[in-house]
């Protein structure tokens, strides 16, 4: 998602790499789920997400858009993203889809714990550190206002995300953000609304819902390099 931002409001003002430290630590969150209550459309999901969730829930994509994740347009183009659920089911009053103060994480337990930890999004497994990206690559940022939780201490980032290939898991998250980028360019310059849909549609088959097998990384840069022969060559419908 395309942000305008002051990193001088939102940071410490310093960008970090995987090995740097830097003060995240909460306690295992200590009890709290702040960040996992209405928060709207804004946990973008990613083909890894997708590819995790369905390995580590046994759903499909298509079971998953039952209740879990939906469809929005970001900057041109469709992707999921966690879909927040009402916190008390059937009050009326709580039904709104803008009523973002009364809705939670649909992973979120009846104990307000993620059920999903060890296959949670890479959106949340960042929090409160995001990305900002230059030049082809991408640079760690800590969010100093987004976690309320006192006196964090310092940890190692490439432990706070706890990923277990994470020079191939940033590699693939660089390729993934230009492609979009150049993608989102191709939509913004297409004047057509059927050749738009057509290439959403695409891109959703190609990168979310056809499954992938053992090697996520491998499967991912094999239809990389597909998608990016069709639309070098036009818009791929």
């Amino acid at each position: 998602m395309e942000r305008e931002i002051d990193l001088k409001q939102i940071s410490d003002g310093k960008f970090y790499l995987a090995n740097d430290m830097v003060k995240a630590g909460c306690n295992d969150c200590a009890g709290c789920s702040l960040c996992c209550q209405g928060m709207g459309s804004s946990i973008i999901l990613d083909p890894y997400d997708i590819n995790s969730m369905e390995k580590g829930t046994g759903a499909s994509f298509e079971e998953l858009m039952q209740d879990k994740i939906e469809l929005n347009v970001v900057d041109g183009i469709i992707q999921p993203n966690i879909k927040m659920q009402d916190k008390t089911v059937g009050n009326s009053a709580m039904n709104s889809r803008d009523d973002r103060e009364n809705t939670r994480c649909a992973f979120l337990s009846e104990e307000g714990r993620c059920s999903i930890h060890s296959f949670r999004p890479g959106f949340c497994r960042m929090f409160p550190l995001g990305r900002i990206y230059e030049e082809g690559n991408f640079h760690y940022f800590l969010q100093v206002h987004e976690c309320p939780y006192p006196g964090k201490t310092k940890v190692k980032i490439k432990k706070w995300l706890g990923l277990p290939e994470l020079p191939k898991y940033e590699n693939y998250v660089r390729q993934w953000h230009y492609f979009l980028k150049d993608m989102q360019k191709i939509v913004k310059e297409t004047q057509s609304d059927a050749v738009i849909k057509n290439i959403n549609m695409h891109l959703l088959q190609q990168f979310y819902i056809k499954p992938y097998g053992d090697d996520f990384f491998l499967e991912f840069e094999q239809r990389m390099k597909e998608e990016r022969s069709v639309f070098m060559h036009g818009t791929g419908s």
